[in-house]
């Protein structure tokens, strides 16, 4: 089984770069608060780094 990641939206893309708010979409959110389960690989690591303030890491599963 892979590892995973549980990120929440913590920030509004609102007033925010188009890249920033691109990011957010390519995660899969894009409401205040919710939550996914993403696939723990380099590419979302760098995703959820890009864009730190407004998504945080809520737990790493194995």
């Amino acid at each position: 089984m892979a590892k995973t990641i549980v990120v929440k939206q913590i920030g509004s893309p609102i007033r925010r770069p188009a890249d920033q708010r691109a990011t957010l979409v390519g995660l899969g959110l894009n409401k205040m608060h919710k939550t996914r389960e993403l696939e723990d690989t380099p590419s979302v690591r760098g995703m959820v780094n890009k864009i730190s303030h407004l998504v945080e890491i809520i737990e790493e599963r194995d």
